[in-house]
């Protein structure tokens, strides 16, 4: 049956859709599309790019290799104080961005609770680097992946790992060959999101890893920048990420949401 909205919530409705739109066609009507090409060639611009996508990638690595187990954990292993665990991982999502870099260093310094012991040990220095940045990166990101791949933790089927289990094969087999299939939905939505949250990190990344062009200025933060000195190579950054989110919720509708 068709029903009919009542114009009390249609007109918030339609509010609050032009409030996302406008801003987003504003972007769209005020780009050099003339000179788009020239400026996505320059030195600068590539350098951002290819270090926001290299970082993005080797911070989705990173929070694959960590956060897979730690939803499985999470969502087949009951322990004391899992919820209290299940908190921890899901802070970065509320936690301003600024105040996890200001964590990180605090943790990863020179002078951090981890941090001086890499460097009196292993003469390792995180901060203002490009390994600073694929850290700050992975600290935002992990708990979007750990939330998707629990999630999907939960849903699969427990009767395919009894009987993997029956057959013979061992925890780590019935796990690679059973569990991990069974989840791959959930780990492929998670990456990507994973991935994106990566890409568009700013607050973490600035105060952590700083910003130095060719070593720890992504995307984002070479969009900070241009602002300041060149508006027009701002919105030019800007749509190139705009592009990737698009790109990347018409991959997770069409290939992991529905």
């Amino acid at each position: 049956m068709n029903r009919r909205a009542p114009w009390v919530l249609v007109l918030p409705a339609l509010l609050g859709l032009a409030f996302l739109v406008l801003p987003l066609a504003g972007l769209l009507l005020r780009a050099p599309w003339s000179t788009l090409g020239t400026r996505l060639a320059r030195p600068e611009i590539l350098d951002a790019l290819r270090l926001s996508l290299i970082s993005a990638t080797l911070a989705t690595l990173l929070c694959l290799l960590m956060g897979v187990p730690l939803a499985w954990v999470l969502g087949r292993v009951d322990f004391p104080g899992r919820r209290l665990v299940r908190a921890l991982v899901t802070v970065p999502l509320v936690l301003p961005p600024v105040v996890g870099g200001v964590a990180l260093l605090l943790a990863l310094g020179r002078n951090g609770l981890a941090g001086r012991w890499l460097d009196r040990w292993f003469g390792v220095t995180l901060p203002f680097t490009t390994a600073g940045v694929v850290l700050a990166e992975a600290f935002v990101a992990l708990p979007f992946l750990v939330i998707s791949v629990e999630g999907a933790v939960r849903a699969a089927d427990l009767r395919y790992e009894d009987a993997a289990a029956t057959l013979g094969a061992s925890r780590w087999t019935t796990f690679r060959r059973v569990t991990l299939p069974l989840i791959a939905p959930g780990v492929g939505a998670g990456a990507v999101l994973c991935w994106a949250r990566a890409l568009g990190e700013f607050g973490a990344t600035i105060t952590f890893a700083g910003n130095f062009p060719g070593r720890t200025q992504t995307m984002p933060l070479a969009v900070y920048l241009a602002l300041e000195n060149d508006p027009q190579a701002a919105i030019v950054l800007s749509l190139v990420l705009l592009a990737v989110s698009v790109v990347v919720l018409a991959g997770l509708r069409g290939r992991w949401v529905s």
